[in-house]
């Protein structure tokens, strides 16, 4: 079954601003949450731990990480909220409320 991945407009201007080999990698992780979808898993995805509905594609290039925040929105669609660039070992409490805020605005969009 194929996935469709839906990357909002700030991902999209994030992505757009990095160097091309980390670009290439960032979009084929993306290309794998297309094929596999739930069933994707480490290294590449993780449910973020404090948020069960909150998901990370993890993409490591040289010592840099990236981070894209997903959700899983309806039967066969997911969509990347946000992403930044990890710095630290742990993921940033600001970064994770940002993409739930992101998540909570989508949905009473797309659901009424």
């Amino acid at each position: 079954m194929e996935y469709e991945v839906r990357v909002l407009g700030r991902p999209k201007s994030f992505l757009l601003s990095l160097d091309v080999k980390f670009r290439a990698k960032v979009f084929r992780s993306i290309e794998l949450l297309q094929e596999f979808g739930p069933f994707l898993r480490e290294p590449h995805s993780k449910k973020v731990r404090r948020r069960k509905i909150l998901f990370e594609l993890r993409v490591i290039h040289g010592g840099n990480i990236c981070r894209l925040f997903y959700f899983h929105f309806t039967e066969n669609i997911y969509v990347i909220t946000s992403g930044y660039m990890k710095k630290e070992n742990r993921l940033r409490v600001s970064e994770i409320e940002k993409a739930i805020s992101i998540k909570q605005r989508y949905l009473e969009k797309h659901n009424g």
